[in-house]
């Protein structure tokens, strides 16, 4: 539900950019009806947005699966959140900033957060 909930904000944010965009002269209509028109921070937003349909998908699998099979342990919870919150900043460095290191270093909890999750998995299935 919390990674929903960003993903419904991040179109939300997306929408009032580019229509403050469109309508401030910053950004033409027509470049809006083709991927990649964005300009500034709706750009950033937009591909922040994309993001959130790549190794977010591999953590609700994980996710679905230990909670169907009943096998969620306290260390499972706290490395769902952590990639859930890293989500959150991964969102905030990405939109305002171009601090492509610090998004790096965000990225990287992330991914851990993930990778320990499906290895905590495999472990116990295996």
């Amino acid at each position: 539900m919390a990674h929903l909930l960003l993903v419904l904000g991040l179109y939300a944010w997306l929408t009032l950019e580019r229509f403050f965009n469109a309508v401030a002269g910053r950004t033409a209509y027509k470049s809006l009806l083709l991927p990649g028109g964005d300009q500034g921070r709706a750009a950033r937003v937009a591909a922040n947005l994309n993001n959130q349909f790549q190794a977010p998908v591999l953590f609700h699998i994980v996710a679905l699966t230990l909670w169907l099979t009943e096998m969620v342990t306290t260390a499972d919870v706290i490395m769902a959140w952590v990639f859930l919150a890293g989500r959150g900043v991964h969102t905030l460095v990405h939109a305002f900033s171009t601090n492509v290191i610090a998004r790096g270093l965000v990225f990287s909890v992330n991914f851990s957060a993930l990778c320990g999750l499906w290895l905590s998995f495999f472990w116990r299935v295996l």
